[in-house]
């Protein structure tokens, strides 16, 4: 079986009868064994996969099959699929299994998706680079010496390495679109709400969200359908109706761009992506869309604001493993006071135990308002700021990262240089609003480069259009 490069190709095939769903699962469960060394999955349903597979080629037989059948996936280690572990590759949830599956899980089993394994990530969702975890790094299929991006590393390269269909990651900041760049995929953070976190391990509330990785965006546009919507489960959600995104990606009118100033500008920005970014933009200007450049003089708030919001709900989010009801228990403890201390002492990664400690500074009476109450604040002005732009411009254009996958253990000593690898994708985090990570080009090494557009909330079906027009034009 040769390698599959979309959806479409699974289908035609299926209808074809030149393969099965039980083929396509053995094809891949035969990937994920040769490429086990990129340590992408922590966890293989191997068993579960192949039953999965057998119910879906009856269904397809009797021509009740749902719009995904065929499509393999795998999901990040944050997200609960009932009666499967699940232990936001931290030692904390060590042997947790879970009791019920996460609404997004569900939907795509729904409609007839087979989900094949777990998915290694940074601890909690926490880093840039996939190297925050307890299961080991995740390897850049491209460049072994190179980080895959993170905190969704694993996602990104099981997709990358052909080791599934598509996957789920999340996104909290750009850990998404990130390590979407560095493996040169479609990575799509939707709008806040448009996706139920519903049996999603929380990592900061107010900024998570689930994402999708895949290599066009035909095949990201009809996950998120599937996976958007209303879920009562989730007070959060919002009812909007889902749009059939892979139906709507016809793109004929002539748009309104708008590129940051300061983005493009940036002494952080690799050279190559600086020229890349300006290649698009000019072909776009070719193409007789209107092209303005605009100043954003909040960027340099944005990274700071994100981190101390973050960090103050990741504070109060994880202070729910300790030890007591489930996960790790320390073997150490003589009392209940250092049950507690030694539980997340041991329990907790190092990154993980940095930004518990920002937060709960930051939530700390005295520094609260000084802090907290201040950053919720200048959240309001970049929301503000930034919807006010894609009320004038139909879309944001920028460089997803400022530079390209670097090796391993060149931030790790460097936290505040690891963090400045979001630079670019937490305004849309911080404002709420959809965003994509497209592939474009690579730099003189080689690597990918990837290519962000942002737009206004809920406008993900004229996101995925422009997406897919500029992968098109791109190639011409």
């Amino acid at each position: 079986m040769e390698k599959f490069h979309s959806f479409d190709e699974i289908k035609q095939s299926l209808e074809n009868k030149e393969t099965d769903c039980k083929a396509i699962v053995n094809y891949y469960l035969k990937n994920i064994q040769t490429k086990a060394h990129l340590n992408a999955f922590v966890e293989v349903y191997e068993q579960s996969a192949l039953e999965q597979a057998e119910k879906v080629d009856q269904k397809i037989q009797a021509g009740t099959a749902g719009k995904l059948a065929g499509m393999v996936m795998g999901i990040k280690d944050v997200l609960c699929y009932a009666d499967h572990e699940v232990n936001a590759s931290s030692k904390i949830l060590e042997g947790f299994q879970s009791q019920f599956t996460a609404t997004a899980v569900q939907k795509l089993i729904d409609e007839d998706a087979i989900i094949i394994g777990r998915l290694n990530c940074d601890e909690f969702g926490m880093g840039s680079s996939n190297e925050n975890t307890v299961h080991g790094k995740v390897l850049n299929a491209l460049d072994e010496e190179r980080v895959p991006g993170g905190s969704s590393g694993g996602s990104a390269v099981a997709v990358q390495a052909n080791l599934c269909t598509t996957s789920l990651g999340t996104d909290t900041g750009g850990s998404v679109r990130q390590p979407a760049a560095f493996t040169g995929l479609v990575g799509t953070k939707p709008t806040y709400s448009r996706v139920s976190r519903f049996g999603l391990i929380a990592y900061a509330s107010s900024f998570d969200t689930i994402g999708v990785f895949s290599r066009n965006v035909k095949d990201n546009a009809l996950v998120m359908e599937v996976i958007a919507g209303q879920d009562d489960n989730d007070s959060t959600v919002s009812r909007k109706e889902v749009p059939q995104y892979s139906q709507l990606l016809d793109f004929k009118k002539p748009a309104k761009i708008a590129y940051l100033k300061e983005t493009i500008e940036s002494e952080a920005l690799q050279p190559e992506i600086k020229e890349h970014t300006l290649d698009v933009l000019n072909k776009l200007k070719e193409e007789g869309h209107q092209v303005e450049e605009v100043d954003f003089p909040l960027l340099e708030y944005v990274l700071p604001t994100y981190y101390i919001l973050t960090t103050a709900e990741a504070s109060s989010n994880l202070s729910r493993f300790d030890g007591v009801k489930y996960g790790y228990r320390t073997p150490n403890a003589h009392n209940l006071e250092s049950m507690y201390k030694l539980t997340r002492s041991e329990g907790f990664g190092e990154e993980v135990k940095r930004r518990i400690m920002l937060g709960t500074f930051v939530l700390s009476a005295s520094y609260y308002d000084a802090y907290f109450t201040k950053a919720q604040k200048v959240r309001r002005l970049i929301k503000e700021f930034t919807e006010d732009l894609l009320n004038k411009f139909d879309y944001i254009v920028m460089p997803t990262t400022p530079s390209t996958a670097f090796k391993f253990g060149e931030h790790s000593d460097d936290p505040v240089a690891m963090y400045l690898e979001d630079l670019f994708t937490v305004q849309a985090s911080v404002s709420g609003v959809p965003a994509i990570s497209i592939p474009n080009g690579k730099d003189n090494q080689g690597l990918p480069i990837g290519l962000q557009v942002i737009t206004n909330s809920f406008k993900e079906a004229e996101l995925f259009a422009f997406a897919d027009y500029l992968t098109k034009i791109k190639e011409q």
